[in-house]
């Protein structure tokens, strides 16, 4: 699995421009950012130092807070506070700060759930609350983030179904919903999202079949990744599956999927790792597949294949660096 690293708390933004030392911040986000140092715990308010989180004469700004002048005022833009056990729920007084752009609490031990008054943040575009243990259901205003580009929901409790209002964040390039507790099928309708490259809902306990997913014409056009596995898969992998074009990555591994693989998958001219095993699949495998220019690993184990199919490369985790992440 690819997962982001990030180093401890992002420091402070740089004020080099007069016009920012002279601006004033939002009262709105000086109250916002108190009441969330207030429920915060010690951990984090040590750093916190002063009443201005976009700092004051010779107090800098809060380490994981950024600012940016608007006008005459000071904004809170950027949020980073993750690694430091802050424990409780989401703190709600986040949603006011509706001049976000990046909100991330990864790495902490956070409860409850998403509240829905976060789709306020109009602005936001990155949202990492992976490895906590946040739970419910994802609240569906989650689909009026307009700008989001990355959604890091992985490694928490959540349950329910994914909610098909995911679909309409036209800016989504990456989607992390893996380790949860999601039931039911993968809405279709997050294909018409023109820039999804990543989609992993690894982990949980969904059900359906590739062509329901795929069902929609011309759906995933950007689609680089595709992570399915261990989960409740039924049904083949359709010869459709070749419309997708840009697929580097397919990860059906630990389903309950059978047929034969069809021909069609040969046909993903850029396909360089798919894992079948653990599944039902039976047959040969197209020997077009084996020709492939770009297939570094086929992992195949598990299943009821014919006798003389083989796989290609060595198993492994798979890792993406940072960079590749935050394009």
């Amino acid at each position: 699995m690819a997962f982001l690293r990030f180093p401890f708390i992002a420091l402070c933004v740089i004020l080099t421009l007069p016009l920012i030392l002279n601006a004033k911040t939002l009262k709105r986000d000086v109250k916002a950012l108190n009441e969330i140092k207030a429920s915060l715990g010690w951990r984090v308010v040590y750093a916190w130092v002063g009443d201005d989180p976009c700092g004051d004469g010779d107090l800098p700004a809060w380490s994981g807070v950024t600012c940016s002048t608007q006008g005459d005022y000071r904004v809170v833009t950027e949020l980073e506070v993750y690694a430091v056990s802050i424990v409780g729920p989401f703190p709600t007084a986040v949603t006011n700060l509706l001049d976000l752009t990046r909100l991330d609490l990864h790495n902490n031990k956070l409860t409850g759930p998403i509240p829905p008054q976060i789709g306020r943040l109009k602005r936001l575009k990155i949202l990492n609350l992976r490895w906590n243990k946040l739970q419910d259901s994802i609240p569906p205003e989650i689909g009026e983030l307009k700008s989001l580009t990355h959604l890091y929901l992985s490694f928490n409790n959540f349950k329910g179904e994914i909610p098909r209002e995911l679909a309409n964040l036209p800016e989504l390039r990456y989607l992390y919903l893996h380790e949860n507790r999601f039931t039911g099928r993968i809405p279709p309708e997050l294909g018409t999202l023109q820039n999804l490259r990543h989609l992993d809902v690894g982990n949980n306990h969904l059900v359906g079949t590739i062509r329901e997913l795929i069902r929609i014409e011309g759906c995933f056009p950007a689609l680089r990744n595709l992570y399915l596995n261990n989960n409740y898969f039924t049904g083949g992998i359709p010869t459709q599956i070749a419309n997708l074009t840009n697929l580097e990555i397919l990860y059906l591994s630990y389903n309950k999927m059978s047929g034969i693989i069809p021909f069609g998958v040969a046909h993903i001219p850029k396909l360089t790792y798919l894992y079948l095993d653990h599944n039902q699949f039976s047959g040969r495998i197209p020997d077009a597949l084996y020709k492939l220019p770009f297939l570094k690993e086929m992992y195949i184990e598990g299943n009821a294949f014919r006798p003389g199919v083989r796989p290609i490369g060595v198993h492994q985790v798979l890792e993406v660096s940072d960079t590749d992440f935050l394009v």
